[in-house]
């Protein structure tokens, strides 16, 4: 009797374990606001398509990774970008290193700090067809941002991208 109650007690915490690896594992499915697009899994295996300095508001260190259909496309230039297209862009913090300035003898060296946030932009001509065929996200710490400001994606991308397919990112071999 003994034994059944320790095999018992021992389903009940490995099933209670299994639970919340499945609701840890879930977090990252919250969908952003208007278009519904939530982190793709595996992003951070992806290739690199640029890296950027952003000296505004953020001052921040940019990578900018897409999927195996964008870099192809970004490849082969060819635009618009074909359907299943996801380009995703992470953004840092950007701040000295004090480690590598002592290496240097002189202040010189920047890397990235703690995440800012990160966006995607994935296309989908059908679905997405009111915004030029992209929907569009961005998280910070995990989580979507607000409505409000996916409403900006859109109208920033039409008005200062358009050329190129409503994509910033320019292609660094």
């Amino acid at each position: 009797m003994k034994r059944i109650s320790i095999l018992v007690s021992a389903a009940t915490v490995a099933c209670a374990i299994a639970a919340m690896l499945l609701a840890a594992g879930s977090a990252n499915k919250e969908a952003s606001p208007i278009f519904g697009v939530t982190i793709p899994p595996g992003y951070r295996d992806w290739r690199v398509i640029s890296v950027a300095h952003e000296a505004g508001n953020n001052d921040d260190l940019r990578a900018i990774l897409g999927n195996d259909v964008a870099i192809k496309a970004y490849r082969d230039g060819k635009l618009p970008f074909p359907d299943g297209a996801i380009i995703a862009r992470l953004a840092w913090s950007y701040v000295p290193s004090e480690e590598n300035n002592k290496v240097f003898g002189r202040a010189q060296s920047f890397v990235a700090g703690p995440p800012i946030n990160i966006q995607f932009g994935v296309k989908d001509s059908k679905k997405y067809a009111s915004t030029g065929g992209w929907g569009f996200a961005q998280f910070d710490n995990g989580r979507p941002a607000d409505e409000a400001l996916h409403k900006t994606c859109f109208p920033c991308h039409e008005a200062n991208a358009k050329r190129r397919d409503l994509v910033f990112t320019r292609y660094a071999p």
